[in-house]
């Protein structure tokens, strides 16, 4: 067997808000084109672990981060990083879907791309059209790209957040429970495209649905208290895990 690709990587790593200690000592490994979920009880430090992997994390007022974050082998916090550089190569899709307001569809999805400096509609058109089409949105708004991106449902407000994001073609995309503010139809459609988006950028994704992280995701990491407990292949999490505390997570008994 081949030894797998690692996309990002954390070696120690501890995240503060001020003098409290949120994460403690974290180390993970990502693989490329996987699915990587985190799972774990409300505040156990799953959504500042992401907010660490593309430095969202620091703009917080009084936070901040040690130990090492690599992607694809190169530290994220070295001297120099820009850390609008690093967000355009690791996105970012939130809880409740956020398009920007003012924005038509076409113009939030274009947004990334024109900051990278991308500005002709001949370049433009077709990585709009690409990145709708990656998030499964383009049958349905193909002929109304004009309209508010706001006007969209909750599932497709959503899908245009993953198309803005898949944009500029990061390696790596976050998300932050990216399901729990919809229904169930729209969760299904998610689900299924983040199954097809990992052939092409590697997914780390927090959620509280232990059934999702079983169903969708390769490999698992359980978080307490903001530790990691423990990680590995989703199967073995889910039917042998090594801790005695994950077990008892898992099968109900806390969380």
């Amino acid at each position: 067997m081949s030894k797998p690709q690692i996309e990002l990587e954390t070696r120690g790593l501890e995240a503060y808000f001020g003098d409290h200690r949120a994460l403690h000592g974290i180390s993970l490994q990502a693989e490329k084109f996987k699915l990587l979920a985190l799972i774990g009880p409300s505040g156990c430090g799953k959504s500042t672990f992401i907010r660490c992997l593309n430095r969202l994390h620091e703009e917080t007022p009084g936070a901040w981060a040690q130990g090492e974050v690599l992607l694809e082998g190169e530290p994220i916090y070295g001297k120099g990083v820009d850390p609008v550089s690093i967000r355009r190569k690791i996105g970012m899709v939130f809880q409740r879907p956020n398009p920007f307001p003012m924005m038509s569809i076409y113009e939030n999805v274009a947004s990334g791309l024109l900051l990278a400096g991308v500005k002709s509609r001949k370049e433009l058109d077709p990585l709009v059209e690409r990145s709708l089409k990656q998030a499964a949105l383009w049958d349905e708004v193909k002929d109304q790209l004009k309209k508010p991106g706001t006007r969209l449902s909750g599932g497709q407000q959503q899908r245009l957040c993953i198309a803005r994001a898949l944009a500029v073609s990061p390696p790596v995309l976050l998300m932050d429970e990216p399901t729990s503010a919809l229904d169930p139809i729209s969760t299904a459609r998610i689900e299924e495209l983040l199954v097809e988006l990992k052939k092409s950028v590697t997914v780390i994704m927090v959620t509280h649905n232990m059934q999702q992280a079983a169903r969708i995701s390769d490999q698992t990491a359980f978080f307490l208290m903001g530790e990691m407990v423990e990680s590995g292949a989703t199967e073995q999490i889910f039917t042998n895990p090594k801790d005695a505390r994950t077990e008892q997570y898992i099968t109900g008994r806390f969380g």
